[in-house]
């Protein structure tokens, strides 16, 4: 599958609906540039149980996300789609990763003190996050993860731990680079906050057309009144219509002219949110669930192949490797 291409990996967690900014900050990017990779997709259910205890909601989510990115554009023959559950590996090595790296190094994570900043229990599983997110990197010899800005130090972890280990072990693990697309980094939710499901400020992807409408007339505005010039800088509707509006000049002018208010404003996003999601949302549609289990299985065979030669590799260079 390489043809001499770099190793590419990304994943999203089964940990409830896809929002528009899970779309604009994983799905399109992806969707536009793992044709260049070899590309891994990663279902990142081990990961989700830190918060999620539901196993219903999360067998669900584990066939929706896959859902979501084949029609988001995704050809499961072109790339490896596989759920982090179905290769053991993963666990395994992500526990050599936290003996080798200590307490005060993880509490650094801000993903971690964020979440616990939040209300989110604080369990073991959250804390050594990171060296999970590790192994799910390295495993596969990845050079290329693409992340949020604020997921930076997630690479940067990864990057800690195959040095702490080729330092220890021997040369074994590839560094990785992040690829980080700055203008997406973080899409505003409709109260202005990162767009997240623990801010509770989304606009659903895949959802109806009146959830979206009903999402997107939400939108936090100010008191600017009708016919007053409008802040495109400021505003969080025409953030988002820079990502799914067309004719965005004429709508930057308008603002600029005091001829559009906020309530005209959000109707044209809605319009255009829901014309960009349609064709994505006819073959989601389409998709059986019979469908979705078949391509997991298909990639869980490829992505264990690999896991199992890597990690024959680090339990030879550990020492437990004796027959």
């Amino acid at each position: 599958m390489s043809d001499g291409k770099k190793r590419l990996l990304t994943g999203l967690q089964p940990s409830g609906q896809l929002h528009i900014g899970n779309y604009l900050g994983a799905l399109k990017p992806f969707v536009e540039s793992y044709g260049e990779y070899e590309s891994y997709l990663m279902v990142a259910d081990y990961h989700a149980l830190t918060s999620l205890k539901n196993p219903a909601q999360l067998g669900e989510g584990i066939i929706d996300v896959v859902a979501d990115y084949v029609a988001a554009g995704v050809n499961p023959t072109q790339a490896t789609i596989f759920k982090q559950s179905d290769v053991p590996e993963h666990t395994e090595l992500a526990w050599i990763f936290d003996c080798l790296v200590t307490v005060p190094f993880l509490q650094q994570a801000h993903a971690y003190k964020d979440k616990v900043a939040k209300g989110l229990e604080a369990n073991a599983g959250l804390f050594t996050y990171p060296m999970l997110m590790a192994a799910d990197i390295l495993l596969y010899d990845t050079d290329i993860v693409p992340v949020g800005a604020d997921q930076r130090q997630h690479v940067e972890y990864a990057r800690e731990a195959a040095a702490k280990f080729n330092q220890a072990f021997g040369d074994t693990f590839k560094e990785p680079q992040e690829k980080i697309s700055e203008d997406i980094a973080a899409v505003p939710g409709v109260d202005g906050k990162k767009m997240s499901k623990s801010y509770g400020n989304t606009i659903p992807l895949f959802g109806t057309d009146d959830a979206i409408r009903a999402a997107v007339m939400s939108i936090v505005t100010d008191s600017t009144a009708v016919g007053a010039p409008l802040d495109t800088d400021k505003d969080i509707t025409f953030a988002l219509h820079r990502h799914f509006t067309p004719n965005l000049a004429e709508i930057q002018k308008r603002y600029v002219d005091g001829t559009i208010g906020y309530k005209e404003s959000k109707e044209l996003l809605a319009h255009n949110i829901i014309a960009t999601i349609a064709p994505m949302r006819e073959r989601r549609g389409a998709l059986s669930r019979e469908a979705v289990i078949q391509i997991l299985k298909d990639g869980a065979e490829v992505a264990r192949a690999k896991a199992s030669a890597k990690m024959a590799d680090v339990r030879k260079k550990v020492g437990v490797a004796l027959y």
